[in-house]
């Protein structure tokens, strides 16, 4: 008897109630589950500051830049974001009318313009140079960016839509068959600007490896703001 008296004082029924309640699991599903990766590569990716004095190349981040392909809709766009932070660096829709370009002195960068980036949440026209480990990267990188762009039909899609997370656009209604005199003058003006931050290609280079230099021997800032 004894024994058994012993046994139930080390076997205690002990029940402690928990002082923090834990909020229900949600279930979560990947921003891009409507979407194919076409390809996904890591690189580095700069934007150019044509505001800054004097204009310079500034660093956007490196990390792994992925073409996706709605698997719906005949729209493809490009995603890349940061190490670590997993932060966007790049989000904007590809278009038959977009091209890359080779940059002044690496096979490993390409440089492209572009109408609407939403890499912070809100539209702005950005020109983007990328540089890849290596060319054959860069080559392949290429070939799907050719590739991806013919899936969209319009080439001005990636100015009058926002590619969301999940690669849903926001639908948007036609309220007219007619475009307004403003926004001819709008685009005309964009297009004028466009090409004039182009024409400053020239006069600049992303460089390979890591210390990236402009073409007057300045560097461009680690972060950009």
């Amino acid at each position: 008897m004894s024994d058994d008296k012993h046994d139930e004082q080390d076997n205690p029924d002990i029940h402690f109630e928990p002082i923090v309640q834990l909020p229900p699991v949600i279930e979560t599903t990947s921003l891009e589950a409507d979407e194919d990766v076409l390809i996904k590569l890591r690189a580095k990716l700069f934007r150019f500051d044509n505001e800054s004095e004097p204009t310079e190349w500034k660093d956007r981040g490196t990390g792994d830049v992925k073409i996706l392909k709605h698997k719906r809709e005949n729209r493809s766009r490009v995603l890349m974001r940061r190490d670590k932070t997993h932060k966007i660096c790049a989000n904007h829709f590809l278009n038959p009318a977009m091209e890359l370009k080779p940059n002044c002195g690496s096979e490993k960068a390409w440089v492209w313009s572009v109408a609407a980036d939403f890499a912070d949440e809100e539209a702005k026209p950005e020109l983007l140079a990328i540089r890849f480990g290596n060319a054959e990267n860069a080559q392949k990188f290429k070939a799907k960016f050719d590739e991806a762009k013919q899936f969209c039909s319009s080439p001005s899609k990636d100015s009058a839509e926002s590619p969301s997370q999940n690669g849903d656009a926001s639908d948007k209604k036609d309220t007219s068959t007619q475009e307004s005199p403003t926004k001819t003058e709008t685009k005309t003006e964009e297009s004028k600007s466009a090409d004039d931050v182009t024409k400053k290609l020239e006069e600049l280079t992303v460089k390979e490896g890591d210390k990236t230099e402009l073409s007057n021997g300045t560097k461009p800032e680690n972060t950009d703001s």
